[in-house]
């Protein structure tokens, strides 16, 4: 019942296993909120990480599949410092995990590799289940973490998006939803406003999404190197200033470099429920949850305002450009799991100006 947590830096851990008995590679990245973990696990976004919960206790309140945020487990693997087999719900959290065949570990000084990953970025991981922690199956591990794929050099979005085009009836404007991971709390922000909904593939081209006859296109979130989503990118040049679009973390950066401008890789990025986000016009803070390892950079010349920044660290929050009706958050105002701060205002907004200028 033991596992191995290595790192391509050579670091190496022994804990105990849960869920899977199987081994997994990936991109560590830490979360911080304290609630959350199935949406977490089950988020699109972290399609290609081992994701670690830096609260210390995880698993207290169960599986909730009401909370689940697409068809079954996107992270790789899980690690956290204490697992709570007797939850309040039914269903645990080691059952949870087998279920999705994903491996975790708990009983690891979680503490340590979170100031590891913030001192030296996120890298490249293993998580091996071991009868004993052997030197020779710690090698092993290292090994492994070490020949693991970069995530910008990852496809990740052909996993995670949706295989066919399906249609949400609403009596609202229509939206054509861009699939490139989209957590199911954005769906359902959409079916309470009535939206008539036409979710579509990533590869979708640009003639096949006017089809459709859209009074608005919407690209959501999604995991790893927003260079790999080339499609997206291509259709926000194609359909820019003749519809208006919106995007969400993933679709910002898209965005962003449809506008001409760079995205980069941020050291440890921002996975969390608490990043607070400045915006630059009314000067108020909002408290946001965020889940991205890429940001966009601004330049002057971009064919882009930023009109929110991230109070932390400055990197862009939001950007718009009214002339093309294009309006993106690099936040999850979906809320789920997070605070509501920004949930109602984004959706009333992009539902508002749909079919119509800025």
């Amino acid at each position: 019942m033991k596992a191995i947590l290595a790192f391509e830096n050579g670091v190496a851990l022994v804990g105990k296993r849960f869920g899977a008995k199987r081994t997994a590679t990936g991109e560590l990245v830490f979360a911080t909120p304290y609630t959350g973990y199935v949406e977490a696990l089950t988020d699109p976004s972290y399609k290609g990480q081992i994701l670690l919960f830096t609260y210390p206790l995880v698993g207290n309140y169960g599986i909730s599949y009401n909370d689940c945020q697409s068809a079954g487990i996107k992270a790789e693997g899980f690690v956290i410092r204490e697992l709570c087999d007797h939850p309040t719900n039914d269903q645990t959290l080691d059952a949870f995990l087998e279920a999705y065949e994903v491996p975790g570990i708990w009983d690891v000084d979680t503490r340590m590799i979170t100031i590891m990953i913030r001192d030296e970025g996120a890298m490249r991981a293993s998580l091996m289940p071991t009868a004993n922690g052997s030197r020779a199956d710690v090698r092993r591990a290292i090994e492994l973490a070490r020949g693991a794929p970069d995530i910008a050099s990852r496809d990740l979005v052909s996993d995670v998006t949706c295989p066919h085009s399906y249609h949400i009836p609403g009596r609202g404007k229509r939206f054509v939803l861009m699939d490139f991971g989209v957590k199911q709390n954005t769906i359902n922000n959409l079916r309470r406003r009535d939206v008539d909904l036409v979710v579509v593939p990533a590869d979708t081209p640009g003639n096949r999404i006017v089809d459709y006859e859209p009074d608005a296109i919407l690209l959501s979130n999604g995991p790893g190197d927003p260079a790999q989503a080339k499609n997206g990118i291509r259709v926000v040049r194609e359909l820019a200033g003749q519809l208006p679009i919106f995007g969400i973390c993933l679709g910002h950066q898209l965005i962003a470099l449809a506008l001409d401008g760079e995205t980069y890789k941020l050291k440890f990025g921002h996975r969390g429920a608490n990043q607070p986000v400045l915006d630059l016009h009314t000067r108020r803070v909002y408290i946001t949850a965020q889940n991205h390892g890429f940001a966009v950079r601004y330049d002057e010349r971009d064919k882009m305002t930023i009109t929110q920044v991230n109070a932390n660290d400055n990197t862009v929050e939001a950007i718009a450009n009214q002339n093309l009706s294009i309006m993106s958050v690099q936040y999850h105002p979906e809320a789920s799991p997070g605070p509501h701060d920004l949930e109602k205002s984004f959706f009333d907004e992009i539902t508002s100006v749909a079919g119509h200028k800025m």
